[in-house]
């Protein structure tokens, strides 16, 4: 099955994310350093697709609803010199929650839960968190997103969002996309099956 072209942004940088935290669906604002790479996000979008593109009325906008994927949107669009708003919500775009484990660092999840942390380390994919969800649970949540996507795509939301799409987009292993790391205030590009970074 074909797609149409999907870039996307992952959120920038958090106190939670530097102090290597789950953070799941916590709704923590970006830091400094995230504004910055968002706004990075902004220019290297206006660098792959010119104003011309970034103006296309067909190109569609859609962001996680979380603080720190709409604050990187903001500034990203406006580093790249349009307009405030212009993209559409999605719930189904959040990260998977950690549920008991979120504001945890993973040693401090070893230390509390070591079968459960070993096990999670040994099936990342297909393991659920305490109250949380797992990679399968946050694919079949993007799938149907992915399904009525009509055309070209800009999306701002996370992490695990972004390993979804390498898995079910480009048919990478699924064990691998839950450790491929997703780099802040880059662009992950989704076209043909492939994929690629910018910026």
């Amino acid at each position: 099955m074909s797609f149409p072209k999907i870039i996307l942004i992952r959120h920038g940088e958090t106190d939670w994310n530097a102090e290597a935290r789950l953070q799941g669906q916590q709704d923590i604002p970006l830091n400094a350093k995230g504004r910055d790479q968002s706004r990075q996000a902004g220019r290297a979008l206006l660098n792959l697709l010119g104003p011309a593109g970034l103006g296309d009325e067909n190109l569609r906008w859609f962001c996680s609803p979380l603080l720190r994927t709409r604050e990187t949107l903001d500034l990203a669009r406006e580093a790249a010199s349009l307009p405030s708003g212009g993209y559409s919500f999605d719930d189904r775009l959040k990260e998977l929650t950690f549920g008991e484990w979120e504001g945890l660092t993973w040693p401090e999840v070893q230390e509390r839960s070591p079968v459960a942390a070993n096990w999670r380390e040994g099936d990342k994919w297909n393991f659920v968190p305490p109250g949380g969800e797992s990679y399968k649970m946050l694919a079949d949540r993007v799938r149907p997103w992915i399904e009525e996507l009509t055309g070209d795509t800009i999306v701002t939301t996370h992490g695990g969002v972004a390993r979804v799409l390498l898995s079910e987009l480009t048919g990478m292993d699924r064990q691998r996309a839950a450790l491929e790391p997703i780099w802040q205030g880059r662009l992950l590009v989704f076209q043909n099956t492939k994929w690629t970074w910018a910026g």
